[in-house]
C-alpha cells in the first residue's frame, strides 16, 4: 500500500479482462498496484481483429478463420458449426484433446505472468477445470465468492450465459443468479459479463448485443455496490455509466490495449 503525504495508506488495484493470450502485457499489469484482478477470458481461440492469431487458425489456417468470422458476424451460427464440423473431420484429430492441449499451452504462459497477489474469475471462453492446475499460491480463484482487499469487500462471479456461440463456460440463468445471490452485498462487484443494459452489452464493431445478466442488474439496484466491474464486450457503446449509487465500468479489452483499469482509495 502507498502512503499519501499526510501519512494515510492508499490502496491501488489494477483490473483486467479479456486477456485473450496477451501474456506479455499481463506480466506488467500489476506494476505499482497492491493487487491485480482478472475478470477472465484468458484463452485466445480466435482473434476477430487479426484472424491469423489463436487456436483456430493454428489448427485450420487463416483462410478458414476468415470464413468462420464471416459466418459468425452474419449470425449464421448453424452454418458456422457445420463448417467447423467439416474442418475437424478433414484433419482427423480428436477435437476435445486438441483444444485442451492448446489451452493448456496458453494457460501455462498466462498464469505464470500473473503477479502476486492476483484475484481471478473465469470468462465464458475459459475452461475452469484446468485452472486449479495452473493457479499458483499467489493467485486466488473466486466464483460466487468474496474477498477483502484493502478494507473493501470484493465479490466475484465468473462465466457467461447461454448463447448460440456455445463457448466453454456458459451457464444457465438460474445458476448464474445463484452465484450473484451467494456473493451478497459487497463494495465492488466483479463479473465477466455486464449487467443487462443495452448501452453496456452492445458491441459497436461486432454490431450485436452480447448477453448481459438481469440478475446482476437487479443485484446492483438492490445492494448498491460502489462499483460494478466487468469486461466481455470488447467495443461497448458505453464504457461506463451510473446505475443509482453504483459506477458500472467496462474495464477494457486488455488483449488489444495492454493497459489495466485502475481503482484507488
Amino acid at each position: 500500500m502507498a502512503s499519501t503525504p499526510g501519512g494515510n495508506q492508499r490502496t491501488r488495484v489494477h483490473v483486467v479482462s479479456d486477456v485473450h493470450g496477451n501474456a506479455r502485457d499481463l506480466a506488467r499489469a500489476g506494476e505499482g498496484a497492491d493487487a491485480l484482478i482478472c475478470l477472465g477470458d484468458l484463452v485466445l481461440f480466435l482473434d476477430y481483429a487479426d484472424h491469423s492469431r489463436g487456436i483456430f487458425p493454428d489448427l485450420f489456417g487463416a483462410g478458414n478463420a476468415d470464413r468462420i468470422v464471416e459466418l459468425r458476424t452474419a449470425r449464421r451460427f448453424e452454418e458456422a458449426r457445420e463448417f467447423q464440423r467439416r474442418l475437424w473431420a478433414d484433419i482427423g484429430t480428436d477435437k476435445a484433446a486438441a483444444i485442451e492441449k492448446a489451452v493448456r499451452k496458453q494457460y501455462a504462459e498466462l498464469f505464470a505472468a500473473f503477479p502476486v497477489p492476483t484475484y481471478a474469475t473465469y470468462g465464458n471462453v475459459d475452461m475452469p477445470p484446468l485452472w486449479k492446475e495452473y493457479a499458483g499460491p499467489g493467485t486466488t480463484v473466486l466464483d460466487g465468492q468474496r474477498v477483502e482487499i484493502g478494507g473493501r469487500t470484493f465479490g466475484f462471479v465468473g462465466g457467461g450465459l447461454r448463447t448460440p456461440m456455445r463457448t466453454p463456460y456458459e451457464i444457465d440463468d438460474a445458476e448464474y443468479a445463484a452465484k450473484i445471490e451467494a456473493v451478497g452485498e459487497v463494495d465492488v462487484l466483479c463479473t465477466h459479463i455486464p449487467p443487462e443494459v443495452p448501452e453496456l452489452v452492445y458491441d459497436t464493431v461486432a454490431r450485436r448485443f452480447e448477453r448481459g445478466s438481469r440478475a446482476l442488474l437487479d443485484a446492483i439496484r438492490r445492494t448498491r455496490p460502489r462499483y460494478s466491474l466487468f469486461g466481455h464486450v470488447h467495443q461497448p457503446l458505453a464504457r461506463r455509466m451510473r446505475i443509482g449509487a453504483t459506477e458500472c465500468v467496462n474495464v477494457g479489452h486488455f488483449a488489444s490495449s495492454g493497459r489495466p483499469w485502475r481503482l484507488e482509495w
